[in-house]
C-alpha cells in the first residue's frame, strides 16, 4: 500500500491555493472557468509534460472553434438535408478530420481538441443564453497557460524545498 507522501500533500496546498484564486477571479468577472480546468487536467494526465501544452491549448481552442463551425455548417446544410442529417454529418466530418489529420498536424488535430469539441458541444446544449465561444477560447488559453506556468511554478519551488525524504529502516 502506498504511504502518504509530504511532497504530495506541500503540492496539493500549493494547487488549491491556485485553483481558489483562478475561482474566485473568473466568478468575480462572471466567467465560467471549466475551459482552464480542462486544460489543467489534461496537463496532469500529460504528466506534466511542458513539450504536449502547445497540444493541449491549441487543441482546445479548435475543439471550441469547431462548435461554432458546426453552427454555422448546420445552418448552411440543413435546408437540404434536415437539422439531425447535418449536425451527424458534421460531426462525422470533425472526428474525421481529428483522426485523419491528426498525425500530420498533431497540435491541431488531438485528442484534446475531440474532448474539448465534445464537452464545448454539450455545454452549448444546457445554456441559455448562448455562451461567447470566443470568451471560453480566450479562457482556455490565458488561463489555461496561467495553470501551466502555476504548475510549472510549484514544482519548482517543491524542488528548492528538497527532495522527497527517503524511508529510512527504523524511522
Amino acid at each position: 500500500m502506498a504511504k502518504l507522501s509530504k511532497q504530495r500533500l506541500i503540492f496539493g496546498m500549493f494547487l488549491l491555493v491556485l485553483i481558489v484564486a483562478a475561482e474566485i477571479v473568473l466568478a468575480h468577472l462572471k466567467f465560467p472557468a471549466w475551459p482552464a480546468f480542462m486544460v489543467m487536467i489534461f496537463f496532469f494526465e500529460s504528466h506534466m509534460d511542458i513539450k504536449k501544452a502547445p497540444s493541449i491549448l491549441v487543441g482546445g481552442a479548435v475543439g471550441i472553434l469547431c462548435i461554432l463551425l458546426t453552427k454555422y455548417f448546420i445552418m448552411a446544410v440543413a435546408p437540404a438535408l434536415g437539422v439531425e442529417v447535418s449536425k451527424l454529418l458534421i460531426i462525422c466530418l470533425i472526428v474525421y478530420a481529428i483522426v485523419a489529420f491528426g498525425e500530420i498536424l498533431p497540435i491541431v488535430f488531438n485528442n484534446y481538441a475531440f474532448m474539448y469539441f465534445l464537452v464545448s458541444g454539450i455545454a452549448v446544449k444546457v445554456l441559455d443564453p448562448a455562451p461567447n465561444l470566443f470568451l471560453w477560447i480566450g479562457i482556455e488559453l490565458v488561463v489555461g497557460v496561467i495553470f501551466i506556468a502555476g504548475i510549472i511554478g510549484i514544482g519548482k519551488i517543491m524542488a528548492k524545498m528538497g527532495p522527497p525524504p527517503t524511508d529510512q529502516p527504523g524511522h
